[in-house]
């Protein structure tokens, strides 16, 4: 994880999992931008109510967030980008989203995106009606964040650059902190290198479910140095008489990888950053073998530990 920068010149707030979002108000026509300008106004219709409170000539910079249970719900942003009308209505009711403001571009004309972050962050604060994004210059608090916000589903924190304007696109004024997670997972088969059915490219993870079935949750690339280590523990479990097989499209497009299930006998401990659905968002890293844990102790409680329901919810976080 890299360490929050620190000093009297940043502002750390949360960083929020959903869909970036520009709302505005172009002279009367409302929309909603996500970052690479796609129109999502017509996914999200319970926000339009929000436009009462933008005069004409304006914008303010957010995240669309689900929040369910008191937590954040990415998977639940994802049903929402559908085609049919009837369903964007339906679930707009059933799972309404919510416009996070973190910053304001344009007020009725006034180019407060020229302004430095302190002052564009007074205008937030000053916002009628809308959800507030909370902020602090106090290290020890974005920290803290940090330890708590995993059960909430929130993505990290991210330091802003006091004394700035708005640098769309830049990192120069900001800088995104991530909470990297570890789990033990179980190996439940392994994807061979293309071409090549000696060398292992990744371990397939797996985790119990509360019926005792094994689900597969993602994968863990296996760097060429340690193949014949991971060979060498591997080979003896593969079960070339299993049919399974594991759904997970591969993204260098170079074609299905053959792989082979392997009877459950070892447990690695793996780093990743988030779970979306039944699967690791993004690629791991293979951490150690933990050779002193069972495979059946493996359980859907390494990524999603029963929360606190006496913790503090998303709802919560809101400066109001």
């Amino acid at each position: 994880m890299r360490e929050l920068p620190q000093g009297e010149g940043w502002q750390y707030e949360p960083k929020w999992d959903g869909f970036r979002g520009v709302f505005e108000n172009a002279g009367g026509e409302l929309a909603l931008w996500s970052r690479k300008d796609r129109p999502l106004l017509r996914y999200f219709p319970e926000l339009r109510p929000l436009g009462e409170l933008l005069p004409p000539v304006s914008a303010l910079d957010g995240e669309i967030v689900i929040a369910r249970d008191g937590a954040l719900d990415f998977d639940a942003m994802q049903m929402r980008l559908h085609p049919a009308e009837s369903r964007i209505r339906r679930l707009s009711a059933e799972i309404p989203a919510q416009l996070v403001v973190f910053d304001v571009l344009l007020w009725n004309g006034e180019p407060v995106w020229q302004l430095p972050l302190e002052e564009r962050r007074a205008r937030v604060e000053a916002l009628p009606g809308f959800r507030i994004s909370p902020a602090t210059r106090d290290v020890a608090e974005a920290r803290g964040w940090l330890d708590r916000f995993e059960a909430l589903g929130l993505d990290g924190v991210i330091a802003k650059r006091l004394g700035v304007p708005y640098l769309p696109g830049s990192r120069e004024g900001m800088v995104k902190v991530k909470e990297h997670k570890t789990a033990d997972c179980v190996v439940a088969g392994v994807r061979w290198k293309k071409g090549d059915r000696s060398a292992i490219a990744t371990l397939l993870l797996g985790l119990y479910d509360e019926q005792g079935g094994l689900d597969y949750v993602g994968s863990c690339a296996v760097a060429a140095r340690s193949r014949a280590e991971v060979a060498e523990r591997v080979l003896p479990l593969l079960d070339e008489s299993s049919d399974r097989r594991f759904s997970e499209p591969n993204r260098w497009g170079t074609g299905e990888l053959e792989e082979t299930p392997l009877r459950p006998g070892l447990v690695v401990e793996v780093r990743y950053d988030k779970v979306q659905g039944t699967r690791f968002r993004h690629g791991t890293k293979f951490l150690r073998w933990r050779d002193d844990k069972e495979p059946v102790d493996c359980t859907w409680r390494e990524l999603r530990p029963p929360r606190d329901p006496d913790a503090l919810g998303v709802d919560e976080l809101f400066a109001r």
